[in-house]
């Protein structure tokens, strides 16, 4: 029968059991523009015939944004990568360890059984009237409970849940950004072998003049000079091709570590980029909040700091142990485990212990200052994130809007380089110019050529940028 103390006790410990001490979580506000400054696809004042339609990013399966570049072999690298990156694979890892935190921090809310045996051998003593040596056998079962007075042990779990949920979220932003990655990689090596493809026909155009050259030089009908510029233009035509398929060559093995392939074993065959990137609406502010993970990652932080701040006010309070014990002693073996060799604890070894402390030289004052600071800190990194993402979405809107009227006026530029050189080399043909003037065209029109080129890579790198920045389509 339980007296009526450890009744009162019981009750009491459980009604305080349902008592957390952590302060209301809430959201800390944030300044939020209404409109992002540099979102400019409901503006007319660009000629339309350089947008494309705008797309939102959920006209795609959910999470598999670069569907809407309609690019095939894009699709097929993203699968591998989620397949085959090792970042990929190590978040994820990360991930079963912080759930199994939470299972493991659980367990210490329901009651702990356990099992034991032992013996042990005592000499004769006179004090005790213990005659001879002794033996003394025993196996007995034992029992725990603590009844988390004032929520200590559900705060420290809720805080590793939320915990885990920061680390879910920051597996989906590794995600993210290997996607990201592996998008943009893909699209400069096909930017690059659209140039690569404009210096093979410069340096092929390049070989014809520089042996047409050589053999007018051997007649007579130019001087040294002349020959020697041909091949001097050869020469540098060949050394920017090698310098593309350098940078190509690192560019693909860098995707190929992204796929979690040794670049040994994996090439991206030549094909020049097609079409324009779509257009990406910014669409609401506050959408971003709710799509980007490294935002989602520091909610959950706020909160996991939140909960400490319970855990660490519980610390002041009394703690309270529920144990028993129940089992078989005997001096013989084979009686050990006859009903008659019963035996039990309750009180001072195993009933139920209440600590309170008293003076601890400040720990538990320092263990709480520390939890609200940490707390502090959570909020403030936070702030900072929301701020972070609305200058990488403004910076990703004004790269596309402002890549696209830069690549339009390049294109133009080629295309009235590419009319000058023809009209320079009609000249030239008819002796009204010397071959110096020439090549001086030649080589602006392919200067603005390769700008347009690569403006045009550069416009599908700021797309998928601001596509991270707006959290992909989560």
């Amino acid at each position: 029968m339980i007296r009526k103390p450890k009744l009162v006790l019981i009750s009491l410990a459980a009604l305080l059991a349902g008592c957390s001490l952590a302060p209301t979580f809430q959201k800390p506000s944030t300044e939020m523009p209404s409109a992002f400054k540099e979102d400019k696809s409901s503006i007319d004042k660009v000629d339309p015939k350089l947008w494309r339609p705008a797309k939102s990013l959920e006209v795609a399966d959910r999470g598999q944004w670069w569907l809407i570049f309609s690019d095939l072999k894009l699709n097929t690298l993203e699968t591998e990568a989620a397949a085959g990156n090792q970042s990929l694979k190590a978040a994820a890892a990360r991930v079963e360890q912080a759930r199994a935190a939470v299972r493991a921090n659980a367990a210490d809310i329901l009651p702990n059984i356990g099992v034991g045996a032992n013996a042990s051998r005592s000499a004769p003593n006179p004090v005790t009237f213990t005659p001879a040596p002794a033996t003394l056998y025993a196996a007995q079962a034992s029992a725990s409970y603590d009844p988390d007075l004032f929520n200590r042990v559900r705060d420290a779990d809720k805080a590793l849940a939320f915990d885990a949920e920061a680390t879910q979220a920051a597996y989906r932003s590794v995600l993210l950004s290997l996607q990201a990655d592996v998008a943009q990689d893909y699209f400069l090596i096909r930017a690059l072998d659209d140039e690569r493809l404009l210096m093979r026909e410069t340096v092929a155009i390049r070989e014809k003049e520089a042996k047409i050259m050589k053999d007018r030089f051997r007649h007579g009908d130019v001087g040294a000079q002349d020959d020697a510029n041909a091949r001097s233009d050869l020469a540098s035509a060949q050394a920017d091709l090698s310098g593309l398929d350098r940078q190509r060559a690192t560019l693909e093995h860098a995707l190929a570590i992204l796929l979690g392939k040794a670049p040994a074993g994996f090439s991206l065959p030549d094909s020049p980029l097609a079409g324009v990137p779509p257009e990406i609406p910014g669409g609401v502010p506050s959408t971003v909040l709710e799509r980007r993970p490294d935002i989602a990652s520091a909610i959950a932080g706020m909160q996991a700091a939140n909960e400490r701040i319970g855990a660490a006010k519980a610390a002041f309070f009394p703690d309270l142990m529920l144990t028993a014990s129940a089992g078989t002693e005997s001096t013989m073996l084979n009686n050990l485990f006859h009903w008659s060799s019963r035996a039990w604890a309750l009180g001072q070894v195993g009933a139920m212990a209440l600590t309170l402390p008293v003076f601890d030289n400040g720990r538990h004052s320092a263990g709480l200052e520390g939890a609200r600071a940490a707390y502090d800190e959570s909020v403030a990194n936070y702030r900072q994130q929301v701020l972070v993402a609305f200058k990488e979405v403004e910076d990703g809107l004004s790269d596309q809007h402002y890549l696209t009227r830069q690549w339009a006026q390049a294109k133009e530029a080629a295309t009235q380089a590419s009319r000058a050189t023809y009209l320079e080399q009609k000249r030239y043909d008819l002796g009204d110019v010397d071959y110096f003037e020439v090549v001086t065209t030649q080589r602006t029109s392919l200067a603005a050529e390769r700008a347009a080129v690569q403006l045009r890579g550069q416009r599908f790198v700021a797309t998928i940028n601001l596509i991270r920045a707006l959290g992909g389509s989560w």
